[in-house]
């Protein structure tokens, strides 16, 4: 509970969280069974940005100083590349490619995954690629 940061919560149910507190609870879960791997599907779906940030930052550390292998669904490009080690790129259910954030945010795999032209460019802040999609589908 210390690591989510939900220790002033204690006793409530799930049901009264809000949902970045909620999210942070079922990570509690599944560190209290002491699992190296975590599965997640989707976790920042429904948060605001800042708590999509919280959660995406806390994931990042219990990858970073505990050792926890994070396998994360994500929607969202620019913040798959930020957080992401490797990445699986999907399209119809299927693997296109498979590698570094610099391998797979590319012009042609936006075109190709999502019918969209965009700009790749670097995050300012982390170095890591940025997709800046152009609106207009192919």
């Amino acid at each position: 509970m210390a690591t989510t940061e939900l220790l002033d919560l204690v006793g409530r149910s799930p049901d009264s969280l809000s949902g970045g507190q909620r999210q942070r609870a079922w990570i509690a879960m599944a560190l209290a069974q002491d699992t190296e791997i975590l599965l997640l599907d989707e976790t920042t779906t429904f948060l605001d940005l800042a708590h999509q940030i919280e959660l995406l930052d806390l994931l990042q550390d219990l990858n970073d100083y505990q050792g926890r292998t994070i396998v994360m669904v994500l929607h969202d490009l620019n913040q798959a590349c930020r957080y992401g080690d490797n990445l699986i790129v999907l399209r119809d259910g299927q693997i296109v490619s498979q590698g570094y954030p610099e391998q797979m945010m590319t012009v042609g795999m936006v075109r190709l995954v999502f019918g969209l032209e965009s700009q790749i460019i670097q995050d300012p802040v982390r170095g890591t690629p940025m997709c800046i999609p152009m609106g207009c589908k192919t």
